[in-house]
C-alpha cells in the first residue's frame, strides 16, 4: 500500500502544482485596481510627491491624475473606464507596465513630459483597452516597437520629442483606427514604408517632422488618406518630387513641408483641390517653375509661405484677394512680375515679403491701407518709382524695407506711421532732405537710408529716438552732425558724406584755413614719418636680442589700440583673475599698463581653424557695432586655441546680479536689460551683414555698463570653433542646459528661434529674479519648466513674479511673463522674431 502511495507521488504533486499555478493567475486576474495602480506607482521615482496621496484607503477614481468614466466612478467598480493623466509630474524608473496592463478599461494613459530614460516598454502592447497612448517628451530611446501594433483600438499615439531611432516598423499599419499619429522630433531614419500609409486611412494628423535622419522620397500613397487634416512632414530628410497623388487630400487644413531636400514643379491644379486649406508652407526646398494658379480657391488660407526656393514667374494673381489671408512669404526666389492693388478694406494681411526676387513697377498704393499690415518688406528687387507717402495709414505698420530697388523722388513725411520700428530704405535713389518728422515717431529704433542721393543736414530732432541703428552712409549730406548721434554711433554709419562734420569725423566742423590745413599736414607726416622710424629701430633692436631664439607660436591681432603683448596676455592667465567660466573655457580680467581693463574669453576647444580663416571670422565679429554688443578688441591665435578679446564693464554680468544674495534690481531697470538685450539681439538677426546668431546667450554673457545698458557679449563663437567642437563644449555644460532650445538636439540648421528661446529665459530670469538653473526647486531644475507647472494656477502669476518688485509694476511684469512663455515655446514657428520682441518691449 505504502509503495503504491509512493508511486502516484508525483502525479499527486504535478497536479497540487497546476492547482496552485491556476488559483495564482485567477487572483492576480482578479487583483483590485487600487493594488495594480499602487504597484504601478511603487515601480516610479516621484520626487514632487505628484502621486503620495494614492492610497488603498481613498477609491482610486478620486486618486489625482486619475479619470474614471462618471457611471463607474460612482462605484469604483472594475469596469470603469480608466485614465492616467501623469504629463510633467517629474516621474522617473522602470515602468511597471504589466502590472498597468492588467487595469481594466485602462483607455487613456499619458506620461509626457517626464524623465525616464529608457526604451518604450514592449509589455504596453498588452493594455488592449488603450485608445490612447500618449510618451511625448518622456526621454524615451531605443527602437519603435512594432507590437505596438497590437494595440488594435488605439486612435492616438504620440511619441514626440523622444530619441526614438530606427525605421518607423510597416506592421504599424495595423493601426487601422488609429487617427492621430505624432512622432515629430525623434532620430527616426531610412525610407517609409509605403504600406504603412496605405492601411492608415482612418488618419486626420500625421506629425513627422524633425527627423532629420530620414533619407525617403514623399511617399504616394499619403495621398490615399482621404481623411488628412494636418500633415507635417518639415525638416525631415525628404526628396524628390510632390506626388500628384498629394491631390487627393482634399480635407488638407495644415501642409507643411517645410526645410526638406524636395524639388521638381508643384503639380498643377495643386491648389484648386485644397479648399479647406488654413495654411500652406512650402519654404526652404528646391521647388522651381511658376507657382501653379488655382491658389484663389484656397479662400480659407490665411498663411502663403514658399520662400527659399527657385520658383519663377508671377505670383499667383488671386493670392492678393483672398479674404482670410494673413501672410504671405515669398522671398529668396525668382519670381517676377508687378505687384497688384490689395482690397485696402477687406484685406486681412498682416505681413508681406518679397525680398530678393525680380518684382518690378511701382509700390501699390493701396499697401499702406490695410489696416492690419505691420511688415512689408520687398528689398533686393527692380520695384520703380516713388515711396507711397500713405504708407503708414496702417496703424500697426512696424517694419519697412524696400532697400536696393530703383526706387526715386523724396523720402516722403511718414508722419502717421506711430507704431514704425525699422525704416530700410538704402541702396535706391532717393534725393531731397531727411524728413525732421521722423525724429517724432515714438517707437523708431532702425533706420537705413545709406546709398542714395540724399541732400542736406542730418535733423536734429533724430535725437529724440531711442536708435539702435542709424545708417545714412554714402549720400551727399552736409553740415554738422547732431551731437548725441555722433557720441551714440560710430562713423562707418556716417562715411562717403564728405560735407558732414563734426567730433571724431574728418571734417570736425570748425575748419581751419588752407594754409594751417598744409601746415598741419606736414607735421602729421613729419611725426608719422619720425614714428616709423622709431619703431624700425625698436623692431630691430628686438629681432636682435631675441635672434636664434624659435620664434612664438602665438599671433595677436588687435582691431581697436589697446598696449597688450602676448607675454602679458598669456602671464594674467591665472586662476586669481577667472570672472567667468563656460561652455568654452575661462573667462579672465585683465589690467593694461595704461590702467584699462579688457576681459579674455580663453576657447580652449577652438577646432582646426587656420590663423587666416579665424582671422576672417573675428574681422566679421569685430566689424560688429551697437551700443547693446559688446565690442570685440582683438584675439589671439595659436593652432587649436583662440583667445578673444572683449571690453570689461565693471558692473559684471547680470548673472552676477541674479545670484547675488538679493537681486535688488527695480523693474525699470529689468526692463530697460531685457530691452537692450533684444535691441541687440535683433540687430545680429535682421540688420548685420552677414546675420550673426549668437548661440550662447545666458545671463552670463549680459554685461551692465554703469546705467545698466546691457552689452551683448559672448556672440558668434560657433563662427571660431566651428560646429563639431561648438556642440561639443555645449554639451559639456550643465548650466547652460537651460537656456538650450528644445529642437538643439534634432536639429542640423540653426535658426534665429533658438537664440529667441535664450533670450526668453532671461526674460524670465528678469521677472521672477530667479536664476535658470533651480537646483533648489523640487518640482523642476530649471525655469521654463518652473513657471509652466504655475502659470496655469489661479495664483500662478503671484507664484512667477518677483514679489521684491512694486505692485505698481504688475501689469508691465505680467505682460512681459506673456512675451517670455510666447519666446520659450517648444515649437520653433510660435516664437516671435527679435524685432517683434523690440516692438513689444518698447511698448511695456
Amino acid at each position: 500500500m505504502a509503495s503504491t502511495n509512493v508511486a502516484h507521488l508525483p502525479l499527486y504533486l504535478l497536479l497540487l502544482s497546476l492547482l496552485i499555478t491556476t488559483s495564482s493567475s485567477a487572483a492576480e486576474a482578479e487583483q483590485p485596481v487600487h493594488d495594480l495602480l499602487l504597484s504601478f506607482k511603487a515601480s516610479l521615482h516621484d520626487p514632487a510627491g505628484a502621486l503620495a496621496s494614492w492610497s488603498s484607503s481613498t477609491p482610486y477614481c478620486n486618486w489625482p491624475h486619475v479619470t474614471c468614466t462618471a457611471a463607474a466612478a460612482a462605484t469604483n467598480t472594475s469596469s470603469a473606464t480608466v485614465s492616467l493623466s501623469l504629463q510633467g509630474l517629474g516621474l522617473s524608473g522602470d515602468i511597471n507596465a504589466s502590472a498597468l496592463c492588467r487595469v481594466p478599461g485602462l483607455a487613456g494613459l499619458s506620461l509626457a513630459s517626464n524623465a525616464f530614460n529608457q526604451t518604450v516598454p514592449l509589455q504596453l502592447s498588452r493594455c488592449a483597452s488603450l485608445v490612447s497612448l500618449n510618451l511625448s517628451a518622456g526621454a524615451f530611446w531605443g527602437p519603435l516597437p512594432e507590437q505596438l501594433a497590437a494595440l488594435a483600438g488605439l486612435t492616438s499615439l504620440d511619441l514626440a520629442g523622444n530619441d526614438i531611432e530606427g525605421t518607423v516598423p510597416p506592421g504599424l499599419a495595423a493601426l487601422r483606427a488609429l487617427q492621430v499619429l505624432d512622432l515629430r522630433g525623434n532620430r527616426l531614419s531610412g525610407v517609409l514604408h509605403p504600406a504603412l500609409f496605405r492601411n492608415l486611412t482612418s488618419l486626420h494628423y500625421l506629425d513627422l517632422s524633425g527627423n532629420q535622419f530620414l533619407e525617403s522620397p514623399l511617399p504616394p500613397q499619403l495621398g490615399g488618406m482621404a481623411s488628412l487634416r494636418w500633415l507635417f512632414l518639415q525638416g525631415s530628410g525628404f526628396s524628390g518630387a510632390i506626388p500628384d497623388t498629394f491631390l487627393g487630400l482634399e480635407q488638407l487644413e495644415a501642409l507643411d513641408l517645410s526645410s526638406n531636400s524636395l524639388t521638381g514643379p508643384v503639380p498643377p491644379g495643386f491648389g484648386l483641390k485644397f479648399q479647406k486649406l488654413l495654411s500652406l508652407d512650402l519654404s526652404r526646398n528646391g521647388f522651381s517653375g511658376p507657382f501653379p494658379n488655382g491658389v484663389e480657391k484656397c479662400l480659407m488660407l490665411q498663411r502663403f509661405e514658399v520662400q527659399g526656393n527657385a520658383f519663377t514667374g508671377e505670383l499667383p494673381a488671386g493670392l492678393w484677394s483672398l479674404p482670410d489671408l494673413q501672410v504671405i512669404r515669398a522671398e529668396n526666389n525668382r519670381f517676377s512680375g508687378r505687384l497688384p492693388e490689395l482690397p485696402a478694406g477687406a484685406s486681412r494681411l498682416e505681413q508681406v515679403q518679397l525680398d530678393n526676387n525680380s518684382f518690378s513697377g511701382a509700390i501699390p498704393q493701396t499697401i499702406g491701407l490695410v489696416r492690419t499690415m505691420y511688415r512689408f518688406s520687398a528689398s533686393l528687387n527692380e520695384l520703380s518709382g516713388s515711396l507711397p507717402d500713405n504708407l503708414c495709414d496702417s496703424p500697426a505698420m512696424s517694419i519697412i524695407d524696400v532697400s536696393r530697388n530703383a526706387l526715386s523722388g523724396p523720402v516722403p513725411e511718414l508722419r502717421s506711421c506711430k507704431s514704425l520700428v525699422s525704416l530700410r530704405l538704402s541702396s535706391n535713389g532717393f534725393t531731397g532732405a531727411i524728413p525732421a518728422s521722423l525724429g517724432d515717431l515714438p517707437v523708431l529704433t532702425y533706420i537705413d537710408l545709406s546709398s542714395n542721393g540724399l541732400t542736406g543736414a542730418i535733423p536734429a530732432e533724430l535725437q529724440n529716438l531711442k536708435l539702435a541703428l542709424l545708417n545714412v552712409s554714402y549720400n551727399r549730406l552736409s553740415g554738422p552732425v547732431p551731437p548725441q548721434l555722433v557720441s551714440g554711433l560710430p562713423a562707418v554709419f556716417l562715411e562717403g558724406n564728405p560735407g558732414l562734420c563734426g567730433p571724431g569725423l574728418p571734417n570736425n566742423c570748425d575748419a581751419p584755413s588752407r594754409e594751417h590745413q598744409g601746415l598741419a599736414l606736414a607735421a602729421t607726416v613729419a611725426s608719422f614719418v619720425t614714428g616709423a622710424a622709431l619703431l624700425a629701430i625698436g623692431a630691430f633692436a628686438i629681432c636682435r636680442k631675441f635672434r636664434g631664439k624659435k620664434s612664438s607660436p602665438w599671433k595677436l591681432v588687435l582691431f581697436h589700440p589697446i598696449k597688450i603683448t602676448v607675454e602679458e596676455l598669456f602671464a594674467a592667465f591665472h586662476e586669481k583673475n577667472v570672472i567667468g567660466r563656460g561652455a568654452f573655457g575661462k573667462v579672465y580680467l585683465i589690467e593694461l599698463e595704461d590702467g584699462q581693463r579688457v576681459a579674455v574669453k580663453r576657447l580652449l576647444s577652438s577646432g582646426k581653424l587656420t590663423f587666416r580663416e579665424v582671422k576672417n571670422e573675428m574681422k566679421v565679429l569685430a566689424k560688429i557695432r551697437h551700443k547693446n554688443i559688446a565690442k570685440i578688441t582683438g584675439f589671439c591665435y595659436s593652432e587649436g586655441e583662440v583667445s578673444v578679446i572683449y571690453e570689461y564693464f565693471q558692473k559684471g554680468s547680470l548673472q552676477d546680479m541674479i545670484y547675488a544674495p538679493k537681486f535688488t534690481l527695480g523693474w525699470n531697470d529689468r526692463l530697460k536689460v531685457a530691452l537692450g538685450v533684444a535691441q541687440g539681439l535683433a540687430y545680429l538677426h535682421h540688420d548685420y551683414t552677414p546675420c550673426v546668431l549668437h548661440r550662447d546667450l545666458k545671463s552670463s554673457n549680459v554685461l551692465l555698463a554703469d546705467d545698466f545698458e546691457p552689452r551683448v557679449a559672448g556672440f558668434g563663437i560657433h563662427r571660431v570653433v566651428r560646429e563639431k567642437a561648438y556642440r561639443s563644449s555645449l554639451d559639456s555644460d550643465l548650466n547652460h542646459k537651460c537656456y538650450i532650445a528644445p529642437e538643439q538636439n534634432f536639429t542640423k540648421n540653426p535658426t534665429n528661434f533658438m537664440d529667441v528661446y535664450s533670450f526668453g529665459v532671461i526674460l524670465l530670469e528678469l521677472i521672477t529674479g530667479r536664476p535658470a538653473e533651480q537646483p533648489v526647486a523640487k518640482d523642476c531644475s530649471d525655469i521654463v519648466s518652473w513657471v509652466r507647472r504655475r502659470i496655469n494656477l489661479i495664483d500662478g502669476a503671484a507664484q512667477i513674479l518677483d514679489p521684491s518688485i512694486s505692485c505698481t509694476a504688475q501689469q508691465g511684469m505680467q505682460a512681459a511673463l506673456e512675451l517670455a512663455v510666447r519666446c520659450t515655446s517648444v515649437k520653433p514657428e510660435q516664437r516671435p522674431a527679435m524685432y517683434e520682441v523690440v516692438q513689444l518691449l518698447r511698448t511695456l
